[in-house]
């Protein structure tokens, strides 16, 4: 069960993640990919820098936030 809620969590965080950043509406199936890895990469940087995150909410956050990173990298490397 909890692999079903990590991988909705990262398809909303995904979601989320591309309205924040702007980008094209084409791109909502990568935004979900990235998504997903924004999850482990923000909870990876999250718990580098001490911060947890807990619950459903914290862990979209955390996510979002991830997938967000990736997708400003993924936007300068042109990809």
């Amino acid at each position: 069960m909890g692999f079903i809620v990590a991988l909705i969590v990262g398809g909303v965080s995904g979601w989320l993640a591309g309205i924040i950043m702007k980008t094209k509406k084409k791109s909502v199936i990568r935004n979900i990919i990235l998504g997903l890895l924004g999850g482990f990469v923000g909870g990876l940087i999250g718990n580098l820098i001490g911060i947890g995150a807990t619950g459903l909410i914290g862990s979209v956050i955390i996510s979002v936030l991830g997938a967000c990173l990736l997708i400003w990298i993924c936007k300068k490397l042109k990809l």
